[in-house]
């Protein structure tokens, strides 16, 4: 049986609006109640604009009231596994903290690993 977070990263990479490099990816990020939410990435002409799919599923998690997290998935169809941008780390950091993340493709291939491991000597509010 699938692991639900990653089923629904998976399925919302279909969403995903990457009319420009192609490469869909969808995220999904459990709160502490164990609801998921979802996110696609969604590409712009200028690039600079474009938003990740990690930053959709949190700040869409975060819209709608959620604000503890326990684990974040990240799919794209690669053979290998694709983790999250600078700037998805960060937010990442400052919303989850050292949250799990799990990394998975198309063809069922997974990997987790702990934030802190892809994003060491994060910069959070604790340095201002």
């Amino acid at each position: 049986m699938q692991d639900p977070l990653i089923a629904a990263a998976i399925a919302v990479r279909e969403n995903a609006h990457a009319t420009f490099s192609n490469f869909k990816v969808g995220a999904a990020v459990q709160d502490e109640s164990g609801r998921i939410y979802t996110g696609c990435n969604v590409e712009n002409a200028t690039y600079g604009l474009t938003v990740c799919a990690e930053r959709v599923a949190i700040f869409k998690a975060i819209s709608e009231g959620a604000r503890k997290f326990t684990r974040v998935a990240v799919v794209a169809d690669t053979e290998s596994l694709t983790p999250p941008c600078g700037a998805c780390r960060q937010i990442l950091w400052e919303f989850c903290g050292d949250v799990e993340i799990v990394l998975s493709n198309l063809a069922g291939k997974t990997e987790t690993l702990k934030l802190g491991t892809l994003f060491p000597r994060a910069f959070d509010a604790s340095f201002l």
